[in-house]
């Protein structure tokens, strides 16, 4: 055997045995990267408009379109807003056998419009939930003592996230006053109270309709105030911005964000998007849903 076979075969071997520790370092970085994505957490806020008989929208007309898009999307969180008590029925019917909500109506009971609470059963346990209203007593089921149009309420949920080593968050969910921004002013301070008190180790996300548009009202620098981050604005890649309210009137580009998915500065915002699905021109609502992509630590 000449010396060029020999170096030949030693290099062969030498390349061989490099592939041989490449290949489950590959495979590695290839779980490693599935694990990521495993841990990608898909969280909607969505204002449903009641559901009404009043034409051209009425919630006969909008709920195949509402069922297509949240089949389309499949969160694994989300938060609704207006959704009164057969509505929300519909809506956790629509999205399948996987699906669970939490939540109440804001009168007590079924009464009046709830802020809901919808999960993937197959990613997240709720571990304990509960309600609150504000207002001076938030202890009492459908007070309303600060001049609001409307009772406003907050429901919250400590989840544990089945896929990522039963970590735990939390989640809020509200939905503002449309008329007084003295409520919503006085709201935001008492949900900032109420997240203080908290468990401050664990991550938390706040959804909700906060009826004044983003970097534009004292009531977002109250939220962003008490310790959470906009995930529209940290987000690594965005869509494209619309006005989250456009009462089936043609999209508005750049206009006002008044729905918002905030969070602790520690949850990475993978990607956020404000969704404008229709149905040969049907609007499942007249709220266009605002989601975010998101790892809670």
């Amino acid at each position: 055997m000449s010396n060029s076979t020999r170096v030949t075969r030693r290099r062969g071997l030498r390349t061989a045995a490099a592939a041989a520790i490449a290949m489950p370092l590959l495979s590695t970085a290839q779980t490693s990267a599935a694990r990521q994505g495993a841990r990608r957490l898909d969280v909607m806020t969505f204002n449903l408009r009641y559901a009404s008989s009043a034409e051209p929208n009425s919630w006969k007309v909008r709920r195949p379109v509402m069922r297509e898009l949240l089949r389309r999307e499949r969160p694994h969180i989300l938060g609704t807003q207006e959704g009164l008590y057969q509505q929300v029925r519909d809506v956790g019917t629509d999205l399948g056998p996987h699906y669970e909500w939490i939540g109440t109506g804001r009168g007590g009971g079924s009464r009046d419009e709830f802020v809901a609470v919808f999960y993937d059963t197959r990613r997240l346990a709720p571990a304990e939930y509960d309600h609150f209203w504000l207002s001076d007593t938030p202890e009492v089921i459908g007070s309303n003592t600060w001049g609001g149009v409307c009772i406003r309420m907050v429901t919250w949920v400590r989840f544990r996230d089945l896929r990522d080593g039963e970590r735990e968050f939390y989640f809020l969910n509200t939905h503002l006053d449309s008329a007084s921004q003295n409520a919503r002013a006085r709201g935001a301070a008492l949900i900032g109270e109420r997240i203080a008190g908290l468990d401050r180790s664990l991550p938390l996300l706040a959804t909700g309709d906060f009826n004044v548009a983003a970097h534009r009202n004292p009531v977002y620098d109250t939220m962003l105030g008490a310790g959470l981050v906009d995930t529209w604005d940290t987000a690594a890649e965005r869509g494209p911005l619309y006005s989250t309210f456009h009462g089936y009137k043609p999209l508005v580009p750049d206009g006002d964000r008044i729905d918002w998915i905030l969070a602790t500065p520690g949850v990475t915002a993978h990607r956020a998007a404000i969704n404008t699905y229709a149905l040969k021109g049907q609007f499942p609502s007249d709220h266009l849903p605002v989601q975010a992509t998101l790892t809670l630590g």
